[in-house]
């Protein structure tokens, strides 16, 4: 079983980057998200030299846990908070050497 890390990177619309965040958290979703089985962490940081970039870095017991953490009721709703903040999304999966 091989852990696997997920390095997100978030462009956020104009200004929106810190109320994205602050709704994932007023929702209840950061919470379920960390509380999921496998989920060794599940962290947000925001980029000192772009005030509308930030870095979501999850770390999964392994990538069926991951696979599974996508298809919960509460990421639907993760989903729909993204359209409304984000523009752009890219995703690095990474395995545990």
């Amino acid at each position: 079983m091989t852990a696997l890390t997920m390095l997100v990177t978030y462009k956020a619309k104009p200004g929106m980057r810190q109320t994205y965040v602050q709704q994932l958290r007023s929702s209840g979703i950061l919470k379920k998200i960390r509380e999921e089985n496998g989920c060794l962490s599940y962290d947000f940081y925001f980029s000192e030299e772009d005030e509308n970039t930030l870095l979501l870095v999850e770390q999964w017991q392994d990538a069926d846990c991951q696979k599974i953490h996508l298809e919960q009721p509460h990421m639907k709703e993760a989903m729909a908070v993204k359209e409304q903040y984000i523009d752009q999304t890219s995703v690095v999966k990474a395995s545990t050497l």
